[in-house]
């Protein structure tokens, strides 16, 4: 059973909407890498359950030549072997601030960042999660 849609928020509120595409396009040039993003992205929206996000995120990682194997284990990247050390920090860093009204962001989930990512990529990952939480509660909010 499909739930109707709600608001069509993109239109309704079509400044915001661009504001949240400007900070994905500057994301997009971003060392991170496409793929880090996507991934991060994958796994938040895992998380906070937006089938929709889920989907285009998998789709995205899959074209760019992700394996499946990585893909199918991600909900498990602690104890995953397809996860670089680079990854794994900045997954726990996402889960950290996507559950951050119980982790305060820990300082053990922020100190690894230090030795994979600089400050400009860690600024830029924090950005990443804050857009990717605010597209997620749209999405599920407006049941898009």
């Amino acid at each position: 059973m499909s739930t109707p849609k709600r608001l069509p928020y993109y239109t309704l509120s079509p400044e915001a909407y661009r504001g949240l595409g400007a900070t994905k396009a500057a994301l997009e040039k971003s060392s991170l890498g496409k793929e880090l993003i996507e991934l991060v992205w994958l796994r938040m929206s895992q998380i906070n359950g937006c089938a929709f996000c889920l989907e285009m995120h998998a789709k995205a990682l899959r074209a760019g030549g992700v394996p499946d194997a990585k893909l199918d284990s991600l909900a498990g990247w602690r104890v995953g072997e397809h996860f670089t050390e680079r990854e794994r920090a900045a997954l726990a860093w996402t889960e950290a601030l996507t559950h951050v009204d119980r982790t305060h962001a820990p300082d053990e989930d922020y100190e690894p960042l230090r030795a994979h990512f600089s400050d400009v990529e860690i600024s830029d990952l924090c950005f990443a999660i804050a857009l990717m939480s605010a597209f997620n509660r749209l999405a599920i909010g407006m049941r898009q």
